[in-house]
């Protein structure tokens, strides 16, 4: 299905229950930004240089991104100069579908699991970034779905790490294989993937360590942990996400960059959006990385935790703002 059609579903309500986890989830966003912006072409009739300026610096502010904010007014101002438009209320739909556009990516951000045996999941990411949590709430997940699901806690150095995925394992039902603190990573990842093969596990979910970006001796782990598995089940890991906070905005973006590739990531996972006005990162990530967003946390519940979805983000977002004549429009130039 294409993006405009989900678009679509989701206005006409087909799909209420996720519409309405992202549109609370995304509360700060809509009132920081899309507020924002509908105050400024209400205040501003005319579309002039100030214009311009003053909703560069709403766009920005959403962390979107300088780059790609200057790409999309851009566009915006050969619009308005093509079609003549002289009243700023006449650029909102044009702005909220390029905005559209801008999100538009594969449509399919649903985790890989292996069709032949057990499906192992490593997740990387810096300390704080809500990687344990995360960790917690994707077992529920797939335990709430009959999947048979285990830990392993491979953040050896960080104290408290192994003791709060134990915490989370609790919370989720699951059991987690861990070792003493300062053991060797790989050895915990060896006894996890043997664990899950007597144990006829499905989802086997690894924790690592989280300082890899200016660690070169964790980087060798996380390498080190990448054979370990692949010697044992050699189509693994089947994913490798990424957690990054989305409250730091530019920071995240910073992170991925800095190590998203060389570590083999294949998905990002996006924390606290809820937290935060500056949703528009998922923008700048979109247009900045090769990387799909996968998951995205939208509140402190187990259940808050959701495949990301374009075409939900941007109902959620615009709310009231769009309509399913817009989405049309936008279908009809796919």
């Amino acid at each position: 299905m294409s993006f405009f059609k989900k678009l679509k579903e989701s206005i006409s309500g087909k799909t209420e229950s996720v519409t309405k986890s992202f549109r609370d989830g995304l509360e700060k966003t809509r009132k920081g930004f899309v507020e924002k912006v509908s105050d400024l072409i209400i205040r501003r009739k005319k579309i002039d240089e100030e214009f311009y300026e003053e909703l560069e610096e709403i766009l920005i502010g959403a962390d979107v991104g300088v780059n790609t904010v200057m790409t999309l007014v851009e566009e915006l101002r050969g619009e308005v100069k093509q079609k003549r438009i002289e009243d700023a209320s006449e650029l909102q739909p044009i702005l909220s579908r390029k905005l559209m556009e801008l999100l538009r990516g594969d449509d399919d951000n649903s985790l890989k699991e292996n069709p032949d045996g057990i499906t192992v999941i490593l997740f990387v990411g810096v300390n704080g970034v809500g990687k344990t949590t995360t960790i917690g709430k994707l077992a529920h997940r797939y335990k709430q779905e009959g999947k048979k699901v285990l830990l392993a806690a491979g953040d050896t150095f960080r104290a408290g790490a192994i003791e709060q995925l134990e915490v989370w394992g609790q919370r989720a039902g699951v059991d987690v294989i861990k070792q003493q603190a300062g053991s060797d990573p790989a050895a915990v990842m060896f006894d996890a993937v043997q664990a899950a093969k007597q144990r006829n596990v499905d989802v086997l979910i690894c924790d690592t360590a989280g300082r890899l970006q200016n660690k070169t001796n964790l980087m060798e782990e996380l390498n080190k942990i990448f054979r370990v598995i692949q010697r044992e089940i050699p189509s693994a890991p089947h994913e490798v996400l990424m957690v990054l906070d989305a409250t730091t905005g530019q920071n995240a973006l910073s992170q991925a960059k800095l190590f998203g590739e060389k570590s083999g990531v294949t998905g990002l996972v996006l924390t606290k959006l809820d937290g935060t006005a500056k949703g528009g990162i998922v923008v700048a990530i979109r247009q900045e990385m090769n990387l799909p967003v996968k998951l995205v946390g939208l509140g402190e519940k187990m259940e808050d935790l959701q495949t990301f979805d374009s075409s939900q983000f941007v109902h959620a977002l615009f709310a009231g703002m769009i309509s399913e004549e817009a989405a049309e429009a936008g279908e009809e130039q796919e």
